[in-house]
């Protein structure tokens, strides 16, 4: 018996949402890194969580992962360079034994504003082809597609895009 083909997509790969948005992410992400590098001297992975630590302190582990999202590995290495850099405290988590939960240092703090500003300029350059009307569409619609996703309605798993 022959095996059967399926038909051909309607939307090829390239134009594709999921596919789109991936590649924007990776050429946003290449501008980013060399920018988390030069402006702040850290690594991309550095910089977000140093970032997500500074808005929603303290965190834990787990919780740092979420907001910088990383998966708790990469979040983990992260967080464990910046208590090295002296950025970041690490401390017994009151309601968990085994855990613990990060906050920044005086200098994890001065190390935060350089990064915030290199993600405010990063955006800024980011959508800075769009017009004023076009950004708050945008953002709208972001916010959709993000609350649609964290509702579990997009029918894909964590992690998946094509």
């Amino acid at each position: 018996m022959a095996a059967s083909r399926s038909a051909p997509p309607a939307v090829p790969l390239g134009e594709s949402f999921t596919h789109r948005l991936h590649r924007l992410h990776k050429l946003t992400d290449r501008v980013s890194q060399q920018a988390y590098v030069a402006q702040a001297g850290l690594s991309l992975s550095e910089g977000r969580c140093l970032a997500a630590i500074g808005a929603f302190t303290p965190l834990s582990v787990n919780d740092l992962a979420q907001h910088a999202n990383l998966n708790k590995a990469q979040a983990s290495r992260a967080a464990q360079a910046l208590v090295d850099q002296g950025l970041v405290v690490k401390a017994a988590s009151a309601t968990d034994g085994r855990g613990v939960v990060l906050t920044l240092t005086a200098s994890g703090r001065a190390a935060w504003q350089r990064v915030m500003r290199v993600i405010g300029e990063r955006n800024e350059a980011i959508v800075s082809c769009l017009s004023e009307a076009e950004r708050r569409q945008l953002d709208r619609l972001l916010d959709k597609l993000v609350r649609h996703a964290e509702a579990g309605d997009t029918g894909a798993g964590e992690g998946e895009s094509d």
